[in-house]
């Protein structure tokens, strides 16, 4: 409470139903960790765990490469191969997707919204669950994780594209209706250059994404870095895994570096 002159300034009070959200909030997460089983900790905790940072913190320089077998270098490229694969498909297949879900593109709200509905659809499906689904249609390996990536990507980016599509500004297809210009003359020459910019850089940051993932997949069988990881942990190589998990760091260190430098001139 303060005075400014002969009247009395009073603070506001904070509105009764943000203490209900508070508790509410309070009472999930007090339920959440209910749930949590907890059994304690093994007694042979510490001593795993100093072996596992021993390992990881003494890599195995030998495997980086290694001429007659798989190697961390192979292993890498493998993973980088599934994720420019993957992310291809998926640019390539959520482009007339993007314009089928953008609104400003279709005369219905039920055309725009029948899209939409498909790529959440399409989306509420983990790529690990699409990659156990094509690890037992067409088998194990790379493959399987290209299919995964690609159908997958193909939810979040066709979103995205399509939201960039629906920011379109309509001065310039406008400006070419009136000139009488064809439909392929309008999208070549109005809608192309202007969302052209965006899908690519929805483009690269998803590749970043998938590059992530493309890990993942491989630790239960689709190829990739991810293999000769589950193997050396399997095997409690920690050596061996120290010397993976540093090329994957910093592996994906250079693709953020050069996907966030190409994306800023993009943008």
């Amino acid at each position: 409470m303060t005075k400014s002159g002969n009247k009395i300034m009073r603070k506001p009070k904070k509105p009764a139903y943000r203490w209900l959200i508070y508790a509410a909030l309070a009472i999930v997460y007090i339920w959440a960790f209910a749930g949590i089983p907890y059994t304690g900790i093994k007694e042979t905790a510490g001593q795993i765990s100093k072996a596992i940072l021993a390992g990881i913190f003494s890599p195995d320089w030998d495997y980086v490469y290694l001429p007659d077998g798989e190697d961390l270098l192979r292993g890498l490229l493998d993973t980088l191969a599934i994720s420019m694969l993957g992310t291809f498909i998926s640019t390539v297949v959520c482009i007339p997707f993007a314009f089928w879900a953008a609104t400003n593109m279709s005369s219905s709200k039920w055309v725009s919204g029948s899209g939409k509905m498909l790529l959440s659809f399409i989306r509420t499906f983990p790529e690990i669950i699409m990659a156990i689904l094509f690890i037992k249609a067409v088998g194990p390996g790379s493959f399987a994780g290209v299919l995964a990536l690609g159908l997958h990507s193909v939810g979040m980016l066709g979103k995205l594209f399509a939201d960039e599509v629906e920011n379109l500004d309509k001065g310039p297809i406008e400006a070419l209706i009136a000139t009488g210009a064809s439909r392929l003359q309008i999208m070549w020459f109005a809608v192309i250059p202007q969302v052209l910019p965006g899908f690519l850089s929805y483009t690269l940051y998803r590749f970043e994404i998938n590059v992530r993932s493309a890990t993942i997949l491989g630790i239960i069988g689709a190829g990739g870095i991810g293999t000769p990881l589950i193997f050396a942990l399997s095997s409690r190589n920690w050596e061996r895994v120290g010397i993976i998990l540093l090329g994957i760091i910093i592996m994906i260190t250079i693709i953020d570096m050069i996907s966030g430098s190409i994306r800023k001139r993009l943008v």
